[in-house]
């Protein structure tokens, strides 16, 4: 009598439980279906926003081209090339309107949905970005051969070397020029800055120019491939709606039945043997027991269906799952694993031009015919030294731009210009100081360089918060290892407000900033704070699935 009471108790809490699980899907599945019909409203909302902001382009009237009309961008490009003589000043000046256009070019291309988006579309504005990108690296080249031609006339008093830096919000210039070719100067520092390179003799002795161009974007990494319609098409799972979710049940609960029946008789014959063992007191606990027994079985097929259906859908995920990336070569960084942060570094040997020379109140300069020139080093034919000895590699100071956050020391690469891709062979001796935000290496060779970091680093988070704030307004915490992010969302806008790392709070330049959804993301990503995992992060970060539990365990959670 005891036990059945015990069972009996333990029914009864099970089926409060039930009850309020059922409910609960219930309202989750009405909240489901209410999404997907308030769908269609939200894509013509995005579609309306972007009519309207070329709508204002249009009557802004401010000359600037419209980048997704080939026509206006052709026209601005083959103005910009029949520009000749241009400063690096000006060039940097006219760099802002090409990065912003660069900038649409590439939310157009993230924000527009594949279905509205032709491949001759994708094709024109992938080969605008592209050409603007090489134009402006040239313009910015064609800008070091002027200034480095007026060097002897800008030459430093004290050491007789020319030594220049521009800044700019987006770049940056350090230039030195090797007129003396004294031996002994070998330790290179940009003044007011920690930035500088140890050379080797050879190089102290040469005619030669030192370079880095420090831009705050990257425009060495290739682009990314923008999906089409047709390929969206095949990679996409079957959402059912309220109806074929209705029948899908329906099929299957007829599978199910033989089951359920056959469970009920044995429940019904174990019911019947307790109570052949307590007569008296028995009846009572085996007619209740047969009453919420069924129900118990009821929600245990609904808890298998459900479970199916899910599983279902996981393994139709897991076949339209995109394949981890192989690489051919050795030392490539994994573009889906590491992301460059910080900009990209243009570090160059340059061959010095030709000098002005005074002449009877005139500048008479030689210009070379083929442009500035790069230094090679080392040589490509150096049978006649050793080259380990000879050609050591140079050690570089590079100080870590302040609006980037690493959460652990900074990997470098170099770019290979043969495979198109980052390398991390060739670099030696790194060493980062936190406090200083100082990184120094030694490279074999020059070239455009990055700094680069775990993209999941901040993954799996520890936890996160949806709190409602007003009407359309909401609060989402996320809480990572090494970080607190709050991030506030209005309508269809979102802003940074707040960060806390080590529990300390940290200032971002991205604080109090509203921005459409795919601008913020790009945004928090290039500053180090990359909590948005792709469709390959599943193959770089360690999850703990959790183990699913016993319907006989069920009564033990705390709904």
């Amino acid at each position: 009598m005891e036990r059945l009471e015990i069972q009996r108790t333990e029914k009864e809490k099970l089926r409060k439980l039930e009850a309020k699980d059922l409910e609960r899907r219930n309202e989750e599945l009405e909240e489901l279906y209410l999404l997907e019909a308030c769908f269609p409203e939200a894509e013509k909302l995005k579609r309306d926003s972007r009519l309207l902001s070329q709508w204002k382009h249009y009557i802004q009237c401010n000359g600037s081209p419209d980048p997704s009309i080939s026509q206006e961008i052709n026209t601005f490009i083959s103005l910009w090339k029949e520009e000749t003589n241009e400063t690096f000043e000006a060039v940097t000046a006219k760099s802002k309107l090409v990065l912003n256009l660069i900038e649409k070019l590439k939310l157009i291309l993230l924000e527009t949905p594949s279905y509205d988006l032709q491949e001759k579309n994708i094709i024109q504005y992938q080969g605008s970005i592209l050409e603007l990108q090489e134009l402006l690296h040239l313009k910015f080249n064609i800008a070091t051969e002027i200034l480095l031609r007026q060097a002897s006339t800008l030459a430093d008093l004290d050491s007789g070397n020319m030594e220049k830096v521009i800044r700019d919000e987006n770049v940056t210039l350090y230039v030195w020029a090797n007129l003396k070719k004294n031996p002994r100067y070998r330790s290179i520092r940009f003044s007011e800055t920690q930035i500088g390179f140890e050379i080797p003799r050879i190089l102290a002795t040469s005619d030669i120019a030192l370079r880095l161009l420090h831009t705050r974007y990257d425009h060495v990494t290739p682009l990314g491939l923008v999906p089409t319609a047709s390929q969206e098409h095949t990679s996409t799972v079957t959402y059912f709606g309220k109806d074929e979710v209705k029948s899908v049940e329906a099929a299957v609960s007829k599978d199910l039945q033989k089951e359920y029946k056959e469970q009920e008789n044995e429940s019904n014959s174990v019911h019947e043997e307790e109570t052949k063992v307590d007569e008296q007191g028995g009846i009572e606990g085996q007619t209740s027991s047969v009453q919420e027994e069924p129900e118990a079985t009821k929600y245990e097929l609904e808890m298998k269906l459900l479970s199916e259906t899910v599983s279902a859908a996981q393994l139709l995920l897991l076949e339209n799952a995109s394949e981890k990336p192989y690489f051919s070569e050795e030392n490539e960084v994994d573009l889906c694993q590491f992301t460059a942060l910080g900009g990209v570094h243009h570090l160059d040997i340059l061959e010095l031009p030709p000098q002005c020379k005074p002449r009877k109140g005139w500048m008479i300069v030689e210009i070379l015919k083929e442009g500035l020139q790069k230094y090679t080093y080392p040589p490509e034919t150096a049978e006649d030294f050793e080259t380990e000895n000879t050609f050591p590699p140079i050690e570089v100071m590079l100080e870590v731009h302040e609006n980037v956050i690493f959460f652990e020391n900074p990997m470098v690469a170099r770019w290979d210009a043969e495979g198109k891709h980052w390398k991390t062979d060739g670099i030696s001796n790194v060493s980062y100081k936190s406090e200083d935000r100082l990184i120094t290496f030694s490279l074999d060779t020059f070239g455009p360089v990055t700094l680069i970091q775990d993209a999941h680093v901040n993954m799996p988070y520890q936890s996160w918060e949806l709190r409602p704030l007003d009407v359309n307004e909401v609060l989402l915490t996320v809480t990572t290892v090494f970080t607190d992010i709050q991030i506030q969302i209005k309508e269809n806008l979102c802003m940074l407000a707040s960060i806390k790392l080590n529990n300390k709070k940290h200032s971002s330049i991205l604080e109090e900033k509203w921005m459409t959804p795919v601008s913020f993301i790009i945004a928090l990503k290039e500053a180090g704070l990359n909590i948005f995992p792709t469709g390959h992060s599943h193959f770089y970060v360690v999850i703990n699935y959790k183990v699913r539990m016993n319907l006989s365990k069920f009564n033990v959670l705390d709904i």
